[in-house]
């Protein structure tokens, strides 16, 4: 008798391949249960997914991974993924190019705290009062172990131990906006304080950043999918959901797409975005918080250059500077990361509303200025083409004591996944992966 045979097994659909889908999908499989997984579009992932443009494979969004990630990690290596040939392993850093006005912020190869202590020390571009301001806000947010006693913005932290505004522009900003995609004056001090816990205040190779060398499908969600298709399980693109109705004791899904029917399960995970698990849930479920979520935009900026360019190093932060029409926050070399791109840097500007209002060809021209001057490398200005992708609800607003929903929804066998459910973690893929295991886990403890 197979696994999905026996008697504590369950029927489960999960509705939306993203990562938090597939995540879910994933562990519900390994547990032994047969998933059926619903993706309405022809490609898997999500918010974090590839996108052809002409001859090129890019993403929806440049990805940044930190070694913290436990969960994701661990469900890649669960789906046979090796971490050595995914990704490039970076020290935590934060290094400008050398005529940005910035700074050069490279963690040591030395067991923690000790790594961020000589990094401090042997930083260029911050003066004394940076340094010491710097080791102050670590050494207290440790005593603090890393809580609020209430919750307040990422700007007002930084006020209350008064760090000085270069270090701010410099580390303090660009980390929060990479982190939470939301500026420091409206995103949570608590969360950020979460993401700084589990990368800077715990072991050293914790904090490690992990570049991903392949595009973000091919990252984990096509791996998972051929996982879960090797466990008695199936994958169904371009079947979109229409409604769920109950169905006895379960659920009956109705879908549509080449293989459009009704099917019945035991349980369904929810693992859409916030907005049409709204829709899914109507009359179901309070959607009340689902519904008042606020967004945050992402807009990646592609630039093609001769395949013989290369930039120092595969990754860099940048100097924003919205009154010099300088967008960008970070830029990488995605040539350094995989052969297939060489020649291809990618730009991010998190937060984006303002930066692309004017147009993408516009954005285009004005990074492609940007980083023309900021490595001083006027060819930078002339790219052969490029392409904005901008993702208007990247990820959730995350404000202050944020009210978020759950997984569960009060509805037996009828759950959530998604980077937006309460935890911890912001609108990341470690987010989203932890939010599917336990959604997972809710579901597996139905029977016990």
């Amino acid at each position: 008798m197979s696994r999905a045979d026996s008697p504590n097994s369950l029927r489960v659909a999960v509705v939306g391949a993203g990562w938090a889908g597939c995540a879910a999908a994933v562990e519900l499989v390994r547990q032994g249960h047969q998933v059926t997984l619903f993706e309405a579009s022809r490609t898997l992932g999500g918010r974090a997914r590839r996108v052809q443009i002409g001859q090129a494979l890019l993403d929806n969004g440049q990805h940044i991974l930190l070694a913290a990630y436990t969960q994701a990690l661990g469900l890649m290596r669960e789906v046979g993924i090796s971490l050595d040939d995914a990704v490039m392993r970076l020290p935590l850093q934060m290094r400008y190019p050398a005529f940005d006005d910035g700074m050069d912020f490279v963690a040591a190869r030395l067991p923690a705290p000790l790594h961020l202590a000589v990094a401090t020390l042997r930083a260029k571009g911050l003066g004394s009062e940076d340094k010491l301001a710097l080791a102050r806000f670590s050494s207290a947010a440790r005593w603090m172990n890393w809580g609020l006693n209430q919750d307040c913005s990422v700007s007002e932290l930084l006020d209350r131990f008064d760090q000085p505004d270069r270090l701010i522009r410099l580390m303090w900003r660009p980390l929060c906006i990479a982190a939470l995609t939301t500026p420091p004056e409206r995103a949570s001090a608590q969360v950020f304080l979460n993401v700084l816990r589990d990368s800077l205040g715990a072991r050293r190779a914790a904090s490690d950043m992990l570049l991903p060398r392949a595009d973000l499908t091919a990252l984990f969600p096509e791996c998972a999918a051929r996982y879960i298709e090797q466990h008695e399980s199936k994958v169904l693109l371009g079947a979109s959901v229409q409604a769920i109705h109950r169905a006895g004791d379960g659920w009956q899904l109705d879908f549509s797409g080449r293989d459009a029917g009704s099917e019945s399960f035991d349980g369904v995970v929810i693992a859409t975005p916030p907005w049409q698990a709204a829709v899914l849930l109507n009359e179901k479920a309070d959607t009340t918080m689902l519904e008042s979520l606020q967004y945050e935009s992402i807009s990646t900026c592609y630039l093609q250059y001769s395949s013989a360019l290369r930039l120092p190093s595969p990754f860099f932060a940048l100097a924003e500077n919205p009154e010099q029409n300088k967008w960008a926050q970070f830029v990488f070399d995605r040539g350094q990361l995989h052969a297939s791109n060489d020649g291809l840097l990618a730009a991010v500007i998190s937060s984006s509303q303002e930066a692309s209002s004017a147009g993408h060809d516009a954005l285009a021209s004005s990074v492609a200025l940007q980083l023309a001057q900021a490595f001083r490398m006027p060819e930078l200005a002339y790219p052969d083409w490029t392409k904005v992708i901008t993702e208007k609800r990247a990820g959730f607003s995350c404000a202050p004591s944020l009210l978020r929903p759950g997984n569960e929804t009060g509805v037996r066998g009828l759950v959530l996944a998604g980077d937006y459910t309460a935890g911890d973690y912001p609108a990341t893929l470690e987010g989203a992966a932890r939010s599917g295991i336990k959604a997972a886990g809710i579901l597996a403890n139905m029977r016990g």
